[in-house]
């Protein structure tokens, strides 16, 4: 199962240990940071968009499929919930994450609208669309 380990190095910014790699996390400095790295919503994002094209990428190779490049744009906002047709919640605000997938290959018409298809299997996607419970426990550090 996947693990991370995030320690404060300074004012909001983390480092981050995900198995072998250490990366940096951070806010902007308009937002009282020092854009050290990426924000959480970004990583959020990017965990999405890798997904999404790691899976197409799988899909597509166990197919035979002639898939080169998938390229996946993605954007987080805010939306009302009265303005959002599709969702269950009616009152406040609505998370809402647009996703644009760009492939390559020589494929049918069939074969992109199958890949359309597959993206929302990805197991990131399912994660952020299915209910995710967090369960918190405070712990001392070690001196």
């Amino acid at each position: 199962m996947p693990e991370a380990l995030v320690s404060s190095i300074g004012f909001l910014k983390q480092e981050i240990v995900a198995g072998n790699h250490r990366f940096i996390a951070d806010e902007p400095v308009t937002a009282g940071g020092s854009d050290a790295g990426p924000d959480p919503y970004s990583l959020l994002l990017a965990a999405l968009g890798a997904c999404t094209s790691m899976t197409l990428q799988i899909y597509a190779k166990r197919k035979g499929w002639p898939l080169e490049k998938v390229e996946v744009t993605l954007t987080f906002s805010r939306i009302h919930a009265e303005d959002c047709v599709d969702c269950r919640t009616k009152q406040g605000t609505v998370n809402k994450i647009e996703r644009r997938i760009a492939i390559q290959g020589n494929l049918s018409d069939e074969q992109r609208a199958r890949l359309l298809e597959i993206a929302q299997h990805c197991p990131v996607h399912r994660t952020l669309t299915s209910e995710t419970v967090i369960q918190d426990q405070l712990v001392s550090l070690a001196s």
